[in-house]
């Protein structure tokens, strides 16, 4: 019997017509067995050793792929297109897009081509470039009441248009830009630099107030709805809840209360009462822009429906929609945080525990009923 070196040899064995045979060798009978399925590693050796016919390469393509031409697109994949119009003048990766608020009519991109364009939605006409930057343009958005728009590119240069005009009306150069957003009432921008700085200005005076963070970028933020306050999230984990005005942090959530990892979003609900962090550590927080104090003590989903029940250290009982993310309804009374709660198998009753020394009945008014 042959050991299994001499049978892993035999694979490199010449065919059998150039066999040549000596002394008393004698074959009995040779059987062709059946190989099975082919091993994937066959497959790929047995396609490395087949000689393709080179064809003629169109100009410009090294791939030897004849392509549609398709202006204002580098490559393209055939298939269908369900879009109703495209907008095609940028020559590179688009990077950002903002709706003006007021009519929802208009948009501006920017992209790796350090262009922006402000066009319109029906047709994709272009209404203007936004130009003179210098590098790949990352942030772009429109005025609360859509007269401005601004853009920033990675550099740090900031630039503002008056969209009726189509003119520049403001620019600035800050630090390497991480985030940009408008104030929600008034003309006024910020953005987070990777310095650690946020900056306020008033548009177009120029007017600036600038909130220092950590040694570290400022890598988002969000302006909350009263206008007051913004939320900035830092590269080192931390939030902070800043008074406008006052130009300092109201709330700094750090450690556990804070990320493991940079901060890579920030949203607030409809009245900024929460907000909702995200980081590249995988979690989301929920936060009190009140308290400052983080964490979700339970959630529990109610059977056959879609509501989510939340209970958490601002001692509040919440109900969520769990297809929109859309807070429902809450129920106060707590003045510790909530530590514990139960929810009745109608539904139509939760009993919470807390920090107060209380315990509370709720009825859960639902909102199909």
């Amino acid at each position: 019997m042959e050991s299994e070196s001499e049978s892993g040899a035999a694979a490199d064995t010449p065919p059998l017509e150039t066999l040549s045979f000596h002394g008393d060798e004698e074959i009995i009978e040779v059987v062709e067995l059946d190989p099975g399925p082919p091993d994937p590693d066959d497959l790929a050796q047995e396609m490395e050793d087949v000689d393709f016919e080179e064809e003629e390469e169109e100009e410009g393509n090294e791939e030897g792929w004849v392509l549609e031409p398709q202006e204002g697109v580098v490559g393209s994949m055939e298939g269908p297109d369900d879009s109703e119009v495209t907008f095609a003048l940028h020559s590179a990766s688009v990077f950002c897009v903002s709706l003006d608020p007021k009519t929802n009519t208009l948009a501006v991109t920017g992209g790796e081509d350090d262009k922006a364009f402000v066009w319109r939605l029906s047709d994709g006409e272009l209404l203007f470039e936004c130009a003179g930057h210098k590098d790949s343009v990352t942030c772009a958005g429109f005025s609360h009441d859509s007269t401005l728009v601004a853009t920033g590119d990675m550099s740090g240069l900031l630039k503002v248009w008056q969209v009726d005009t189509k003119e520049e009306v403001w620019s600035f150069e800050a630090g390497d830009l991480e985030w940009m957003e408008w104030h929600p009432r008034a003309p006024v921008l910020l953005a987070g630099t990777a310095d650690g700085n946020t900056w306020m200005w008033k548009v177009p005076n120029g007017d600036c107030k600038t909130f220092q963070g950590p040694n570290c970028p400022a890598t988002c933020g969000r302006v909350l709805p009263d206008g007051k306050r913004a939320v900035v999230g830092y590269e080192d984990g931390t939030i902070r809840i800043w008074d406008l005005k006052q130009g300092s942090p109201i709330h700094v959530l750090k450690g556990t209360e804070g990320h493991q990892g940079p901060l890579t979003c920030v949203a607030a609900n409809q009245d900024g009462s929460l907000i909702l962090t995200g980081s590249v550590d995988c979690q989301a927080k929920l936060v009190s822009a009140t308290t400052g104090k983080s964490g979700i003590v339970q959630l529990l989903w109610e059977a056959g429906t879609a509501v989510v029940y939340t209970c958490s250290l601002d001692g509040i009982v919440r109900l969520w929609d769990a297809r929109t993310g859309r807070l429902l309804t809450d129920y106060r009374g707590h003045t510790a945080e909530i530590l514990d709660f139960a929810l009745s198998k109608d539904a139509s009753l939760v009993v919470t525990t807390s920090g107060d020394h209380k315990a509370k009945v709720f009825c859960v008014q639902r909102p199909d009923r």
